[in-house]
């Protein structure tokens, strides 16, 4: 649970040829005949094929942010069905509230802040607790008027905004792509993921007081359900409506994707001090502020959202066989578990790459 370090209208006769691949399986004459998925798809009988991107969610969530990570060896592989309920019912939670209100990516990251405080704040308390997991987290960059790290509430709420949540849901819409921007659920299934959320995050918490027998203050637990509350506010309070494209070209995917890998490679590995804290901090700012500008390019779509997701996944890659030796947890079952995580994480980018080539080569072609 921590860190460390329009097309014209469809004619209703016409229905796609094969949903497997989206856009990419039907020929190019019938694209304008494809018969595109209603907003409220998710009120459609359930079928495994139409949930089977929310258990990719639920699954893949925990998946990148703990074992891919290392901070859970593969030998403890089962475990990561303790921990889908929380991480890939948040996850899941998010990504469907922002594309039921018609929001974008500004909304899913401040909704991923407020889970990465939720979960480090008030779940397993990595925050506050100066001896979590036997680690000391308060003596770097220590601010004691609020008893936290600087150095490791940046590192555990970024964790959780780029690698427990937002990776996750980029690279399953982009395996999705005619339903990147629908729900994926119906009311019972929301439903269901809510408890599920709730009764998961409520076993970790629980058996993390058993186990710590930490507790922290009343202050600090009310001023972390007001930022957690801020963040939510904010998150809702910003427009439907993306700014208009300017004129000029996106950069090329492979460029973000760089950009991606190496910005996220220097946040993992910054040091732990205040020298890092400001580093990371002027990491993500930068970070932000070109991803932005560039998103508002003309041509910017789900191949760059795809690299830059990719980019910082692939740290993860390398990071946790370096993560795995810092612990102690790097034994031959142990690498050969996070080499299969690392294929198939390979594997996984490569497929998504390949769809999303496909589906915006078929709509860019001339009719």
């Amino acid at each position: 649970m921590t860190f460390r370090s329009t097309p014209p209208e469809p004619r209703p006769e016409k229905t796609v040829p094969s949903h497997r691949h989206g856009l990419a399986s039907a020929p190019a004459d019938h694209l304008n005949d494809l018969k595109l998925p209603h907003p409220d798809a998710s009120r459609r009988p359930w079928t495994p094929r139409r949930i089977a991107p929310a258990v990719g969610l639920f699954l893949l969530a925990p998946l990148v942010a703990e074992y891919l990570l290392g901070n859970v060896p593969s030998s403890e592989l089962l475990g990561v069905f303790i921990l889908a309920p929380m991480y890939g019912g948040g996850a899941l939670l998010i990504r469907e509230a922002v594309r039921r209100t018609g929001r974008g990516w500004p909304t899913v990251i401040l909704l991923a802040a407020a889970y990465g405080v939720l979960e480090a704040g008030l779940l397993d308390q990595s925050l506050f607790n100066p001896s979590f997991d036997g680690y000391d987290f308060q003596s770097v960059a220590h601010l004691p008027a609020l008893g936290i790290s600087a150095h490791y509430t940046l590192v555990f709420v970024a964790g959780h905004v780029i690698w427990s949540i937002g990776i996750p849901i980029a690279v399953v819409e982009a395996l999705v792509p005619r339903r990147s921007t629908t729900p994926w659920l119906g009311g019972f299934g929301l439903a269901v993921t809510g408890v599920v959320f709730v009764l998961g995050s409520a076993m970790i918490f629980h058996a993390l007081y058993e186990d710590e027998r930490f507790l922290a203050s009343m202050t600090q637990r009310i001023g972390t359900a007001a930022v957690i509350a801020i963040l939510i506010g904010v998150a809702f309070a910003l427009g439907r409506r993306p700014r208009p494209a300017t004129d000029r070209r996106a950069p090329n995917p492979r460029l973000v994707g760089a950009v991606g890998f190496v910005a996220s490679g220097l946040f993992f590995a910054r040091p732990e001090s205040w020298w890092g804290v400001a580093m990371g901090i002027g990491l993500i700012a930068v970070t932000t502020v070109v991803v932005t500008r560039w998103s508002r390019r003309h041509g910017w779509g789900a191949p760059h959202r795809l690299a830059l997701a990719g980019g910082a996944l692939l740290t993860y890659a390398w990071g946790g066989f370096v993560l795995l030796s810092l612990e102690g947890s790097a034994s031959p079952a142990n690498l050969i578990g996070q080499t299969v995580l690392v294929l198939g994480t390979i594997i996984l980018l490569l497929t998504a790459g390949r769809i999303v080539r496909r589906t915006t080569g078929r709509a860019h072609v001339p009719h």
